[in-house]
């Protein structure tokens, strides 16, 4: 049983025996500073029917949660009784006893706890990180997943550039083409001119 679960079961003990009309009900934590245990539960009765009352109600309270005294004392007189659960002690005593005893100054070197007020549950943390790890773990798959796509469709873009300015480049070697093309009238047409003036030089040395 950890320290949070005895501090809990500690101020429900003290709660039991005050709806049966306990009177100066105080609860001491030890703090480990006890070799008898961690917590210590004085409380008044006001007779010894009271007092039997009071045992025996804590104990049948307690057992419906599985928690047994580990030892008793006191069943022999009306004045004090001891119930030991091991981590915790409950005193129940008449008010001429807890006087004479003193057990409130016995204790004093412990932390007094304030049984009423209302016990504060904590979450369990461990399971709550690692749930939380999962889900950022799956999210964080999830994104760069979602980016790989986009990747690989950049190249793709650069491919067709390419492309085009090849077909470019392709489309002006028929302008080149033309260009000799009307060369070559240009030729045939000294040819003709040469031709023709042999003739006439022929015809004039006749």
């Amino acid at each position: 049983m950890t320290k949070q679960n005895t501090k809990e079961l500690v101020i429900k003990t003290a709660r039991i025996i005050d709806d049966k009309k306990a009177e100066d009900i105080r609860v001491y934590d030890l703090g480990g500073l006890s070799s008898l245990c961690d917590y210590i539960i004085i409380a008044t009765a006001t007779s010894a029917p009271h007092l039997d009352s009071l045992e025996q109600e804590a104990s049948t309270e307690l057992k419906a949660d599985g928690i047994y005294k580990t030892n008793r004392d006191g069943g022999d007189t009306g004045t004090w009784r001891v119930s030991d659960y091991g981590n915790f002690m409950l005193h129940i005593m008449t008010q001429a006893t807890r006087d004479f005893y003193a057990l409130d100054k016995v204790f004093s070197f412990g932390k007094e706890v304030n049984w009423l007020k209302p016990i504060e549950k904590k979450e369990p943390v461990k399971k709550a990180t690692v749930k939380t790890v999962k889900k950022a773990v799956k999210k964080a798959v999830k994104k760069t997943a979602a980016k790989k796509p986009a990747v690989k469709k950049a190249p793709a873009k650069k491919a067709a550039a390419k492309k085009v300015a090849v077909k470019k480049t392709t489309v002006k070697k028929p302008a080149v083409k033309k260009a000799a093309a009307k060369k070559a009238p240009a030729k045939t047409a000294k040819k003709t001119s040469a031709k023709t003036a042999k003739k006439s030089a022929k015809k004039g040395t006749k």
